[in-house]
């Protein structure tokens, strides 16, 4: 047993049920039949069309499915809309009789009804027969729906809006479920991001190369390098600079700032290319460029990129001068040999093609002043003037005026914060030493070196001349000792510093020049002789130890000079997790302009020297004398000569 179900949308006549039995024909109509002979010849038309091995429904409109090929040319004689052919007239007229016979088989029921009341009971059990065979059949009709050729409306090919919700809330949950991780990943690294369309943060070095290609290469140097892990700062800032997103990073010493921004330079440039400089990178001082050329030799070794560093300014005009052939790619300097470069006429270096500006230690150099960079910083960024040039500021502690510049001037900024800001590396055990005086603090040295301790050590003070005077005092305790600061020649500095790396020095005294992001491996001491005059100068000089996740310690002493400074490193010290008594905490805090003052003109303090003043005034006395009586002794030469 076969059926076709017609649907015809807007009749009366909705639905036409057409079932083929081996004894005949039977059509069904639904409630409303007015139409009776157009639903007729619609179905009888559509039945020897179709065939009688075939189901399917039928509605006015487009056609969704046809198994027979010829199907179509078959329907095209159908009317569906009362356009009478001959084969429908034909059909129209067999209908007809068969409504005939219909109609006065009814006639005659009707006549019998009213002779006879008495068969009614019999009439409505055939009824209730006659129901159920039509449900079974229009039942048997929608299983066969999805065997035969069907013709759907565009309405019935609409999404379900229930299905579209779930699908919408499924998404919706999945991208709940991957933010919570991500919160999680940096709730874990004390990661702070603050921007729009931040990147995900990676954990492995692996996914950085799945997912930014990187150059295997690097990868396999990275590995040699030794870093099996990405550090915190690493794993949010190299996705931002992959995204070429500027950004303003601080993170604590020792967390691997270098490679952060090295790393994306490296993938972003791709090969070496003859157009000039494409990247730059500024630093403070000489020996944290130095070691920052260092590192990037390391990550490009075997990729072929050409990394230079400006030595000597007379040498540079010629070698990076107009005449020159731009065979280099990254530049790593200190602001002032760049300036001198650039104030040539014409200009001995061209910036234009630079695509990636670098300022290391950012907050040191937009300091204001004598020990700033302001200016030469604003020239510099004047002369990279490439419309696809991307300023990123690295540094260890945080500035308001530096952020506020980055938030007017740089474009679609993230800032990212690796813990607290102005923080101090948890890795260092930090101490507060009282030694009452200055003159306290070279027994308390004294002592230090008589308990024994292990090296390298630093040594921290004030200025040049101080460190001059404990070199002197130091020199003759039996410990190897040297001493560096900027009146020392640049040759001078890379002796004692290679020589401080090898571990012939035990013991370095230095200024501020090496608080500066120097690295040097394995520093297990990091003595303040001289209490430094700001929170921000304290982190950096004992971020040189405890880097890279190793241990280290750091004493800085004190005395009743250094009450008004006292307060706000012990709050440093006290963040960090070390102990700090009750009553530095509790210190009244200094006026803005007193700090001010302070940072700018340390406080003076005696010498350091062990010999008495008396014998010291005595031999000033006599050195003196001998100086009067020289110049008595060359003029009475002068006068032999002259007669003679």
């Amino acid at each position: 047993m076969n059926h076709v179900l017609f649907y015809i949308g807007g009749w009366p006549g909705a639905c036409v049920s057409l079932t083929w039995r081996t004894h005949g024909t039977r059509i069904h109509y639904g409630k409303k039949a007015s139409r009776r002979r157009q639903c007729d010849a619609l179905a009888m038309s559509c039945w020897e069309a179709l065939g009688p091995a075939t189901s399917g429904v039928v509605v006015p409109g487009e056609v969704v499915k046809s198994k027979n090929k010829g199907s179509s040319q078959q329907l095209a004689g159908i009317s569906f809309f009362g356009t009478e052919t001959q084969e429908n007239k034909s059909l129209e007229s067999r209908l007809s009789e068969d409504d005939g016979e219909e109609e006065s088989d009814e006639e005659q029921a009707s006549g019998k009804r009213n002779r006879t009341e008495v068969g009614e009971p019999v009439k409505a059990d055939r009824k209730k027969k006659k129901g159920a065979k039509r449900k079974s059949e229009d039942t048997e009709t929608e299983k066969s729906e999805g065997e035969g050729i069907q013709w759907m409306s565009s309405q019935d090919t609409a999404k379900d809006p229930k299905m579209e919700s779930k699908d919408k809330l499924s998404l919706k949950r999945l991208k709940q479920l991957h933010q919570e991780k991500v919160n999680r990943i940096r709730h874990q690294n004390r990661i702070n991001v603050h921007g729009t369309d931040i990147p995900d943060p990676v954990s492995t070095f692996e996914e950085l190369q799945k997912e930014y290609d990187l150059d295997p290469r690097i990868i396999q140097n990275i590995q040699a390098a030794g870093f099996e892990t990405p550090t915190p700062i690493q794993m949010q800032a190299i996705p931002l600079m992959m995204h070429k997103r500027e950004i303003l990073a601080c993170a604590p010493t020792g967390s691997g700032k270098t490679m952060a921004f090295c790393l994306p330079l490296l993938a972003h440039l791709r090969q070496p290319l003859n157009k000039g400089f494409r990247a730059l990178i500024i630093s403070p001082t000489r020996e944290l460029a130095t070691q920052t050329h260092r590192e990037m030799l390391k990550l490009s070794e075997g990729v072929g990129f050409r990394v230079h560093m400006i030595n000597k300014g007379v040498e540079a005009v010629k070698k990076y001068g107009p005449k020159s052939a731009k065979k280099f790619d990254i530049l790593v300097t200190t602001p002032n040999r760049l300036i001198y470069l650039l104030n040539q006429d014409p200009p001995a270096i061209n910036l234009s093609s630079v695509e990636w500006l670098v300022v290391d230690e950012s907050d040191k150099l937009f300091e204001d002043g004598k020990s700033g960079f302001r200016e030469q910083l604003a020239t510099i960024f004047l002369a990279c003037s490439s419309p696809k040039n991307r300023r990123v500021l690295f540094s260890a502690t945080f500035a308001t005026d530096v952020e506020q510049w980055c938030k007017l001037n740089l474009d679609n900024l993230v800032s990212v914060n690796i813990g607290p800001r102005n923080s101090a590396a948890d890795t260092v055990e930090q101490q507060l030493l009282f030694v009452g005086a200055e003159n306290g603090k070279l027994l308390a040295m004294r002592n230090l070196i008589k308990q024994g301790f292990l090296p390298p050590v630093l040594v921290f003070v004030q200025s040049i001349d101080r460190a001059r005077e404990l070199f002197h005092e130091l020199v003759y305790e039996g410990i190897n000792v040297d001493v560096i600061h900027a009146d020392r020649t640049q040759q001078q500095r890379d002796n004692v510093v290679s020589s401080f790396r090898s571990g012939k020095i035990w013991v370095l005294i230095c200024t501020a020049l090496l608080a500066r992001g120097i690295d040097f491996k394995g520093i297990n001491l990091v003595v303040n002789y001289d209490f430094p005059t700001t929170a921000v100068e304290y982190i950096h000089r004992i971020g040189r130890t405890g880097r890279a996740g190793h241990k280290g310690k750091a004493i800085t002493f004190f005395t009743e000079d250094d009450k008004p400074l006292l307060r706000s490193i012990a709050t440093v010290i006290k963040k960090a997790g070390c102990p700090v008594p009750d009553y530095m905490i509790g210190l009244k805090k200094i006026k803005r302009k007193l700090k001010r003052q302070l940072a700018t003109k340390p406080p003076r303090r005696s010498t350091i020297r062990t010999t008495p003043r008396m014998l010291f005034e005595k031999n000033l006395g006599k050195g003196k004398r001998k100086k009067r009586k020289a110049p008595a002794k060359e003029a009475e030469a002068s006068e032999v000569i002259s007669n003679s």
